[in-house]
């Protein structure tokens, strides 16, 4: 199982930003304390270059993103103070993303710890998202050949905005969108398929509505590579999520997504996204069940 983490996604923020980012040192510990892994599968990503950037965003915004020049308004909607340590973060997480594309193609699957940037649009950057890995990841495995039609399955409790505005106009990469529908962002872009769901559903509904739509989903895309971005703030803990999935149907969610890439043989990429649950135990738990069921199915 081979999973990108470097130190840098531990990036060093003020005191309001530390917090959701301690998750990116203490999933991979978990995950060798357990013996799920050992330090052979971590591997530790290359920045992504510019030329690959630019395949999906837009060269004036990453030269004023790249040179610190956003302005005030466009840096507070990143969420982040921008600094050159922070850029450097960001293009080693898409360039995480990018290098698991190719694992996933020899072993059926890779992850990255962080990653699932998918509020990051062609030329804005948003709610902490500065590039958006997994369509930097879409459109270069299109640019070299590598994959020629992509699906993006995005779980995380907000819509992909930034991946379905990238993606409206290109065929070859389809984008599902399942999210709380009242939550942000507040204007929604328009996925190739969006279903948004109501505050505090629970595991059953959820589960039933993912399960009646990835059939339908493998059979009109026929994908050859899938790309799944698996945030946890769908649980019932998440202070910022307001659904009310149990962590065993959070389980149970990526179980279905995963046995559905290995029936139909198509190799998948793997990032995070988001978990803002008060205790930390919880979001690194509902994170290590994604690799625990991944190293059942696969490994």
């Amino acid at each position: 199982m081979k999973i990108a983490f470097d130190s840098s996604y531990c990036h060093p923020l003020p005191e309001g930003h530390r917090f959701p980012m301690l998750k990116y040192e203490l999933i991979p510990e978990q995950l060798l304390y357990e013996g799920l892994v050992t330090g052979l599968d971590l591997f530790s990503p290359d920045l992504v270059p510019e030329e690959v950037i630019l395949l999906t965003h837009q060269k004036n915004y990453w030269e004023r993103l790249r040179d610190l020049r956003l302005s005030p308004k466009e840096e507070r909607r990143t969420g982040f103070p921008l600094s050159k340590s922070l850029i450097e973060r960001e293009r080693r997480i898409v360039g995480g993303t990018i290098t698991c594309c190719d694992f996933a193609r020899e072993f059926g699957i890779a992850f990255n710890v962080a990653g699932g940037t998918h509020h990051a649009g062609s030329n804005w950057g948003e709610g902490f998202c500065l590039l958006n890995d997994q369509a930097v990841a879409a459109n270069y495995l299109l640019e070299v050949g590598k994959a020629n039609r992509i699906l993006i399955i995005d779980l995380d409790v907000h819509q992909g905005n930034g991946t379905a505005e990238i993606f409206q106009n290109e065929k070859r990469v389809f984008t599902f969108s399942m999210h709380a529908e009242k939550n942000f962002p507040f204007h929604k872009e328009k996925s190739d398929w969006d279903i948004g769901v109501a505050n505090g559903i629970s595991d059953e509904e959820y589960l039933n509505l993912l399960q009646s739509a990835l059939p339908e989903l493998f059979a009109t895309v026929r994908p050859d590579f899938v790309f799944y971005l698996s945030g946890v703030d769908v649980l019932a803990t998440d202070k910022l999520g307001h659904l009310s999935l149990s962590r065993e149907g959070c389980k149970r969610r990526d179980r279905m997504v995963f046995e559905y890439c290995s029936r139909e043989g198509v190799p998948v990429q793997v990032s995070m996204g988001g978990g803002y649950s008060p205790k930390i135990q919880d979001i690194v738990e509902a994170h290590c069940n994604t690799f625990r069921v991944a190293r059942d199915i696969y490994f």
